[in-house]
C-alpha cells in the first residue's frame, strides 16, 4: 500500500522552511511521502547577483533543503513577481497536483504581506480544486483524479495581514521536536539571510524564524514553538469532517476551540 502524500506549495525558496517545514517534517515522521514546491524561482531575492546567478544559487539551496527534509523537489514555474492567477500557470500547477495526488496540501495564507504569496495560495487551492475536473486540461495533459485532498493554510510571514490585523490559527502544531531540522533546512538558504538582512533589516534570519514560532506557541499557550494552520472549506475537496493533519499528528496538534466557535458565530 502506497504512502499518503503531503504536498507543500509556496511562492519562493525559503517560504516553506519559514512557515511550514516543522509540520511537513512531522508528517514525514508520521508516514507521509513529502513533496516540496516553490512556484517562483527566487530571481529577485538578491542585492548583488544578476538574475541567472541568483536563480541558480537559490535552486541549489532549495534542493538542498528539500533533500534534508526528505521531500521530493518540484521545479519552479516562473520568476519572482510573475506569480499571477491565470490559466497557463494553473494548468501547469494542476498537472503537478494530479501527478502527486496529495491527501494533504500545505499552502500559504490568503492574507499575506505580498502579492506573490497570496497568488501562490490562490493557484495552489485552485489546482487542488481542478484535480477532478475532467474538462480542465492541464499542461502537460494529465487525467483527472478522484482522490480527496484537504487544504491547510499556513500563517502569514509576520503573522499579520496586509492591513496589519493579527492572523490567528485554528490548529497549532508543536514543532519543538523538529525545530533543529527546520532551522537547518532554513539555513540552506544562505542567499536569503544576506538578502533579508539588507532588504528587511533582520538582525538574524534564523532567530526571526524561531521568534515567530515562539510567538505562535504563545498564542495557543501550551507549546514553546509552534506552526499555525487554518483548514480550508471542504466543498470540492474532501468530506466535511476530514482532518488528516489532526489524525496524523494527534500527539503534536491542538485545535483552538475559540477559533472553531467563532466560525459558527461570525454573523
Amino acid at each position: 500500500m502506497s504512502k499518503p502524500v503531503a504536498f507543500a506549495i509556496a511562492a519562493h525558496p525559503d517560504d516553506i522552511e519559514l512557515m511550514m517545514a516543522g509540520t511537513l517534517l512531522l508528517l514525514g515522521q508520521a508516514g507521509y511521502e513529502l513533496h516540496y514546491m516553490n512556484i517562483a524561482n527566487g530571481s529577485c531575492g538578491t542585492a548583488t547577483d544578476d538574475r541567472d546567478t541568483i536563480v541558480k544559487r537559490r535552486d541549489a539551496e532549495a534542493r538542498e533543503a528539500a533533500k534534508l527534509m526528505g521531500a521530493v523537489f518540484h521545479q519552479p514555474l516562473t520568476d519572482d513577481l510573475d506569480i499571477y492567477y491565470e490559466r497557463s500557470a494553473l494548468a501547469r500547477l494542476g498537472a503537478i497536483v494530479r501527478d502527486v495526488k496529495p491527501a494533504i496540501m500545505l499552502v500559504q495564507s490568503p492574507e499575506d504581506y505580498m502579492e506573490d504569496h497570496m497568488n501562490a495560495c490562490r493557484l495552489a487551492v485552485s489546482a487542488a480544486f481542478c484535480r477532478g475536473l475532467r474538462n480542465f486540461t492541464t499542461d502537460p495533459v494529465r487525467a483527472a483524479i478522484s482522490s480527496d485532498v484537504t487544504v491547510y493554510h499556513a500563517l502569514p510571514w509576520g503573522l499579520r495581514g496586509q492591513l496589519r490585523q493579527v492572523i490567528r490559527a485554528g490548529q497549532y502544531v508543536n514543532i519543538g521536536s523538529v525545530l533543529e531540522t527546520k532551522r537547518a533546512a532554513l539555513a540552506c538558504h544562505k542567499s536569503q539571510k544576506e538578502w533579508l538582512d539588507v532588504s528587511q533589516g533582520l538582525d538574524s534570519y534564523l532567530t526571526t524564524m524561531e521568534d515567530m514560532a515562539r510567538t505562535v506557541g504563545q498564542q495557543i499557550g501550551c507549546f514553546e514553538f509552534a506552526e499555525g494552520w487554518r483548514r480550508h472549506l471542504h466543498l470540492g475537496f474532501c468530506a466535511e469532517d476530514a482532518d488528516p493533519l489532526a489524525e496524523a499528528l494527534s500527539t503534536h496538534i491542538v485545535t483552538d476551540p475559540y477559533y472553531e466557535s467563532a466560525l459558527e458565530n461570525s454573523k
